[in-house]
């Protein structure tokens, strides 16, 4: 008497692929952040150096918000880290869309933030068990 063999089904938990999908999204606007959009700032790329020019309020405002998105980049990718660094840049993005829409009249240039903003505020939920104010 022969055994047959059925192909093994794979199954992945729900848990485990909302997982992957919150560190593929974590990791690539981490990598968005901290070399597509903070180190512009921090480097004084043109562009950036004219837009905060604009705003009229200093470039210490670049170097401030430059940093804070280097930081959040960095710290999305560190899962101690990520609801923390997620709240963090849910709230510079708001400020970015407000500054977008009041201080630099262009409304419609507020829409990407938002939804920045709406994205990290999800991995701020998602990841929130990760967050501790404890250190052990």
């Amino acid at each position: 008497m022969t055994a047959t063999a059925h192909p093994a089904q794979i199954t992945v938990a729900p848990g485990k692929v909302r997982n992957r999908i919150l560190w593929t999204v974590q990791i690539l606007l981490g990598v968005f952040f901290i070399v597509a959009s903070g180190l512009p700032k921090l480097v004084g790329e043109a562009t950036a150096v004219h837009v905060f020019q604009q705003i009229g309020l200093g470039q210490w405002l670049r170097y401030l918000a430059g940093l804070a998105e280097v930081s959040g980049g960095i710290g999305l990718l560190i899962p101690r880290l990520t609801a923390a660094a997620a709240t963090g840049l849910a709230v510079t993005t708001v400020l970015a869309a407000c500054t977008q829409a009041f201080l630099l009249h262009a409304p419609a240039m507020a829409i990407f933030p938002l939804v920045l903003a709406a994205i990290f505020a999800t991995i701020a939920w998602q990841r929130r068990a990760s967050f501790s104010l404890t250190f052990r």
